[in-house]
């Protein structure tokens, strides 16, 4: 078993990419991120199904990802704690300590590596909103209070394709499209 292949670069097809935050300018901050999908695929694949292992523990709040070294007939554990999702709060949390453990073993840890992703949107990908504190949410008004930046459906980010490049084990270039056009380019491409 040969672990430095668990810090090998994640294949662009496998990292993800979300919506951080819209300023009110516009511009979007995009954030790159790994799934545990992805952990799970690569711990299968270097250390193999039966050689590893997730505990959770501390309510969810800490899991070890051990892996079997038959060279000393012991488990071999890295842990990490994680924090609640909005959507699901207890399986968030799961999922990410397992992620955060998985970055402890080298898994898309070049992710740290990777350069802010500011775009500017679209006039038609983004939409300001007022805070209506009568509503109690946030309204498409023109009225004089709090304003915050939403994504509309124009906004098709899971559609765009990215495209990475790595020296060294470090990333020396990244791009996004859309349909028509680049949307986003860091770095010297080979």
């Amino acid at each position: 078993m040969d672990l430095a292949k668990l810090s090998e670069p994640l294949k662009i097809d496998q990292v993800e990419f979300r919506i951080q935050s819209i300023n009110l300018g516009g511009y979007a901050a995009i954030l790159a991120y790994k799934d545990a999908r992805v952990d799970m695929e690569r711990l299968d694949a270097v250390a193999g199904a039966l050689n590893w292992k997730r505990e959770h523990a501390r309510d969810n709040h800490n899991c070890i990802v051990s892996i079997w070294n038959p060279e000393i007939n012991q488990w071999i554990g890295k842990e990490d704690t994680g924090t609640e999702s909005n959507a699901e709060a207890q399986k968030g949390l799961a999922s990410d300590s397992f992620k955060r453990a998985c970055f402890n073993w080298g898994i898309g840890r070049e992710l740290y590596d990777y350069p802010q992703i500011q775009v500017k949107l679209n006039n038609n990908e983004y939409e300001i909103k007022s805070y209506c504190n009568n509503q109690k949410r946030w309204v498409a008004d023109d009225l004089p209070s709090k304003k915050k930046a939403f994504a509309t459906w124009e906004l098709k980010l899971k559609e765009w394709l990215w495209y990475s490049e790595f020296t060294d084990g470090k990333i020396s270039f990244l791009a996004a499209r859309d349909k028509k056009t680049v949307r986003f380019q860091w770095g010297k491409r080979k």
